[in-house]
């Protein structure tokens, strides 16, 4: 299976027709159709559903798809790395993790770097901590920024040194908005919007699970979220209280949201993370070294 062949095939994916991908590619119709037809008898299966003008993804097709974007995704990877030259500092730096306010502390270093080296480039990947460790295992990130509970086990990794602190974002004219702060027994029987990561029970030890304790089972879950931008758009409708990290939607005097902190104060630590004997590119060991001087040594 070749890599040129698998750039057809996503492009046919992404274009929906034989004739748009062919004049993207700058190949004939016939020579597309032939390479992809060729795939599918190396594969044994059938990848697109041909229509009078278009063509779509059979079921393996999808999956052939999810496939071949992370193997174009490593190659380009890789070639970006070793097209590097030794004598310069320059090349792609992939990061990825969920949204919060210790990205600042990152954003420091990331400045500082291309003040010395304007030819390195960062890549941010926004996702939760499953999405990151997902993308991290198989090459695709260079660090990821994990925010507990997670498994570290597989990992080196640098504690961050602020945490983040957990409450809920409603609307302004909720009643629960002329509160203070926020206490478990005042969200029993209100629809809430909470993050899949913080309510998955897993081997570690769940902070969010256990601030709720035995009334957790007890909840009112209307909806949950994987980033906190859409569970606002909820939240501004009225649908439900968002329980999430402070400071990542927008709670200005022209929003209609507001946010009000827990208690007791729940907070959550953070890290960022790096495969264990992972071999950088000098973009990536460069970033690792201003981490480790400004966080410390790793876990």
């Amino acid at each position: 299976m070749e890599l040129r062949v698998l750039r057809y095939f996503l492009t046919v994916a992404r274009e929906g027709s034989m004739t748009g991908a062919a004049n993207f590619l700058h190949v004939t119709q016939p020579t597309l159709s032939r390479q992809l037809k060729d795939l599918e008898d190396e594969l044994g299966t059938k990848l697109f559903v041909r229509h009078s003008h278009s063509v779509s993804l059979t079921p393996d097709g999808m999956r052939l798809r999810k496939r071949a974007e992370e193997i174009v995704d490593m190659i380009e990877k890789m070639e970006a790395e070793f097209a590097v030259k030794d004598e310069s500092i320059g090349g792609d730096i992939h990061i990825g993790g969920g949204e919060t306010r210790v990205m600042s502390y990152l954003a420091e270093i990331i400045y500082e770097i291309r003040e010395m080296h304007p030819d390195v480039r960062v890549h941010l990947h926004s996702g939760n901590s499953e999405d990151a460790t997902e993308r991290l295992d198989k090459g695709l990130l260079d660090f990821g920024i994990l925010i507990q509970p997670a498994d570290l086990s597989k990992y080196d990794y640098v504690n961050l040194p602020e945490k983040d602190v957990w409450g809920v974002l409603m609307r302004k004219d909720n009643p629960l908005a002329a509160k203070q702060t926020i206490r478990r027994q005042d969200l029993l029987g209100q629809p809430l919007i909470l993050s899949r990561q913080a309510i998955r029970r897993t081997s570690a030890r769940n902070e969010f699970i256990e601030w709720f304790g035995e009334d957790f089972a007890r909840l009112d879950v209307a909806a949950t979220f994987n980033l906190v931008y859409n569970a606002a758009i909820l939240a501004s409708r009225g649908i439900g209280h968002v329980v999430a990290i402070d400071g990542l939607a927008d709670t200005s005097q022209s929003s209609n949201l507001c946010f009000r902190l827990l208690e007791p104060r729940l907070e959550t630590g953070l890290n960022i993370v790096w495969k264990k004997y992972q071999v950088f590119s000098p973009a990536a060991e460069v970033f690792l070294q201003n981490i480790r001087e400004r966080f410390g040594e790793s876990g």
